[in-house]
């Protein structure tokens, strides 16, 4: 692949890294498929080894990133319900208010939710904020794998 090709490969991870850590793009996606196009046409098995190292964190961040957060946000109560009426009402706001209309819908969603289930106000707000940390956990987590991936793709592009 020519210098420039790996520019633009490059600035689609980059793209894609940006994508989760404001999550309107969808970056591992992103990353994936920039790294397979490169691996196709760069070729050998040192592209197919890096595409195949790449894959595998992103596939295991993936994994981790939805069975860890999400047993800590059941062992600290947080109810399926809200977590769904938090993610139609995230989709909701970020069409309602640029930008923050996600985290705005996801918040107002997960809190209104565990407002009616609990009927009470702190134990309600103790739960929404479960569920943050359970996002940033999780938003954490893919980082880490697309990071790791990235990097593993960094070496193969100087090596190749």
């Amino acid at each position: 692949m020519s210098a420039w090709g790996e520019v633009v490969v490059g600035l689609v991870i980059l793209v894609g890294v940006l994508g989760i850590i404001v999550p309107i793009l969808p970056g591992v996606i992103l990353i994936f498929g920039a790294i397979a196009v490169w691996a196709f046409v760069t070729g050998g098995a040192t592209a197919w080894v890096v595409f195949a190292i790449s894959s595998a964190f992103l596939v295991l961040s993936g994994i981790i990133k939805y069975t860890w957060p999400g047993r800590k946000m059941k062992d600290a109560g947080v109810s399926n319900r809200a977590l769904f009426v938090g993610a139609v009402l995230g989709i909701v706001g970020f069409f309602i208010i640029p930008v923050v209309g996600l985290f705005v819908g996801f918040v107002l969603g997960v809190y209104l939710s565990e407002l009616h289930r609990l009927r009470e106000n702190q134990p309600a707000w103790q739960a929404t904020v479960h569920a943050l940390k359970g996002v940033g956990l999780s938003m954490l987590i893919e980082l880490f794998g697309a990071l790791l991936a990235t990097g593993v793709w960094v070496i193969g592009a100087i090596v190749t």
